[in-house]
């Protein structure tokens, strides 16, 4: 293979080749200004909740981490295709007189949208939050359940 010095053709010769360059720079810089405030603020950083998704014959179940909230701090909506779980962990403000405290803590707003593999009957989930640890059941679609499988002889 050559290696061919690239010239553009005349009549494109006043275009920028790299239009893309820029839209990506934009990109970049609303995401530094989403999560570093140029006016000296906190810094809100936020975190990411890992999560387990399991099927079952009858069911999608969903687990999500979420310690350190309250079950009304957490909003969950379901479309037939996915889940969008969000919430905010605020942090605890101490004042201490003498000593260091240092935190490893994640606080600050979450916000995860979960596609779903299968359709699933919206309107029928079930939620539980218990130790930190968000359960949905979310019962499948009645045409998912019975969808005709082929079955190979041999």
């Amino acid at each position: 293979m050559a290696i061919t010095r690239w010239e553009p053709l005349r009549r494109w010769q006043n275009l920028d080749p790299f239009p893309e360059i820029d839209t990506l720079q934009r990109q970049i810089n609303r995401l530094w200004d989403r999560f570093i405030p140029s006016d000296g603020g906190d810094v809100k950083l936020g975190f990411i909740p890992p999560a387990e998704l399991e099927e079952t014959e009858d069911a999608i179940h969903l687990r999500l981490e979420v310690p350190g909230l309250e079950a009304k701090d957490i909003d969950i909506q379901v479309s037939p295709d996915s889940v969008s779980i969000s919430g905010e962990r605020k942090s605890e403000t101490r004042v201490e007189k003498q000593g260091v405290t240092r935190s490893e803590f994640a606080y600050g707003q979450f916000h995860r949208v979960i596609p779903l593999p299968q359709t699933v009957e919206n309107d029928k989930v079930e939620a539980k939050y218990d130790h930190g640890i968000l359960r949905l059941t979310l019962p499948k679609a009645e045409a998912e359940k019975y969808k005709p499988v082929k079955v190979n002889l041999g």
